[in-house]
């Protein structure tokens, strides 16, 4: 199909392949829930822990990485009688806003998951705390040593300022201003750097309440493993048949059919009939699947569309036989070849053949219809009869339905048996109208052929 992709090639796929879809998509749903099997449903629930304090955000990955550290998860297992290696990897934790570690727990029923965030919660506050006071820095070098370097330097300040001039020089007065202005820098320094002390700022951690039980399985569930089954082998079928229509090599239009067999193109009969008409025939089990599935018929047709009344109809054959006969420098018998299994190409030939003996101008002095032998030719190994008293050989088949190698091959039999392609017709179905009224048809026309079958002469 060289046709870009459109919705109507979908929908034509959804009407014509729907049983076979149906069937695709429930062998997939089947597979999405025998994979349901092989992994067992899991509950899934979070903690949260508060980090008191400011703390920056590489500060809190930091933290989240603890929370979720094979240290604090084989504690948590130690304190829950399991087993830490099957735990590592149930565990996981994030930094959210407001300085918040989200501790979430993986396990096969949902009180196992919420025991399992909750106990973990408690490690990871219980290990922070141990970290941070086994870091603490050494008192001598610490706050508590600064204060008392502090107090040191506010002593020595009252014995310089009482030591000063004892008078009211100017000298002394500034003197002693200078060393209270000191002590109170000091005081104020102090203060700060007791509101921003780093043991009383970050060691605060607390568990905002215990972990909610799961009333549902975590993803994937059984239902959705079912869902993503059936919904990925039918996008698989329906991909499936777009792929073969794009590598579809069959000749869909008049002008390559005729480039195809080197011949010119005489005209377009159409044949009335529903598609099941097109479906090939068969017995047997594989006949019988194929027919379930709807196999048996083609989906890339295009639906056929309504044709005229039996008069109508008739009127396209007339016109290929007067084209036959204009081509042909004297009345003879031609070589109505058709593809072995187009079925509506031989019924299209057999009406030919009526309608060109038919001719009513064949007993008068004007020159009448050429006569037409209808012969089958297979597309494998295509063989052509020897020519006998035939004036060439004229290909009728349908549209869609062969390659432009089997084309040329029956072009190439006809070359073999020294038949002259003369022209090509090109058949399509369409959908019957009910009879109306026509025109007179002379008395000795024949109706037009309504069942498989071979015109005067037979087929080889």
């Amino acid at each position: 199909m060289s046709d870009d992709i459109r919705l109507v090639t979908i929908g034509r796929i959804f009407r014509r392949r729907w049983r076979l879809l149906v069937i695709v998509a429930v062998v997939g749903a089947l597979v999405g829930y025998g994979a349901s099997l092989l992994f067992p449903p899991s509950y899934t629930t979070s903690t949260s822990v508060l980090l008191a304090g400011q703390w920056e955000e590489r500060e809190l990955l930091t933290q989240a990485e603890i929370a979720a550290s094979s240290t604090v998860v084989d504690r948590a297992a130690a304190a829950l009688g399991w087993s830490g290696s099957e735990l590592r990897d149930h565990v996981s934790a994030k930094a959210t806003d407001g300085n918040i570690i989200t501790i979430s727990g993986t396990a096969d029923t949902p009180e196992r998951a919420q025991r399992l965030s909750d106990q973990v919660a408690q490690q990871f506050v219980t290990f922070a705390a141990r970290i941070a006071g086994s870091t603490a820095p050494d008192p001598a070098a610490g706050p508590e040593a600064l204060r008392q370097k502090v107090e040191q330097t506010d002593r020595r300040i009252t014995d310089l300022a009482n030591a000063a001039d004892p008078g009211q020089t100017v000298e002394g007065v500034q003197a002693r201003t200078e060393l209270e202005k000191l002590r109170t820098a000091l005081q104020e320094a102090m203060k700060k750097l007791d509101e921003a002390d780093p043991a009383t700022d970050k060691t605060g951690m607390v568990v905002m309440g215990p972990a909610a039980r799961p009333t549902g399985e975590a993803p994937p569930t059984r239902m959705q493993l079912v869902v993503a089954g059936a919904l990925l082998f039918f996008l698989l079928a329906v991909t499936g048949h777009l792929a073969a229509a794009r590598a579809n090599r069959r000749l869909r239009t008049e002008p390559e059919i005729a480039a195809a067999l080197g011949s010119p193109l005489l005209g377009t009969v159409d044949v009335p009939g529903e598609p099941p008409a097109l479906q090939p025939k068969g017995r047997g089990s594989r006949a019988w699947i194929r027919r379930l599935l709807g196999l048996d018929t083609r989906w890339d047709i295009p639906t056929p569309r309504m044709s005229g009344d039996e008069a109508s109809r008739r009127i396209r054959y007339r016109r290929v036989c007067a084209r036959l006969r204009d081509q042909l420098p004297a009345p003879g018998v031609l070589l109505a070849v058709v593809p072995d299994g187009d079925d509506i190409a031989l019924r299209a030939a057999g009406q030919l053949a009526d309608e060109a003996e038919s001719d009513p101008s064949a007993s008068s002095s004007s020159r009448g219809y050429p006569m037409l032998r209808v012969v089958q030719v297979s597309v494998d190994r295509p063989l052509v009869p020897d020519r006998d008293s035939e004036s060439g050989a004229l290909v009728v088949l349908s549209a869609g339905s062969w390659t432009a190698g089997e084309l040329g091959g029956i072009a190439q039999a006809c070359a073999d048996g020294r038949h002259e392609v003369v022209g090509i017709v090109v058949v399509s179905t369409v959908l019957a109208r009910p009879a109306r009224s026509a025109d007179p048809l002379p008395d000795n026309a024949a109706p037009a052929l309504a069942m498989r079958g071979h015109a005067r002469g037979g087929s080889v």
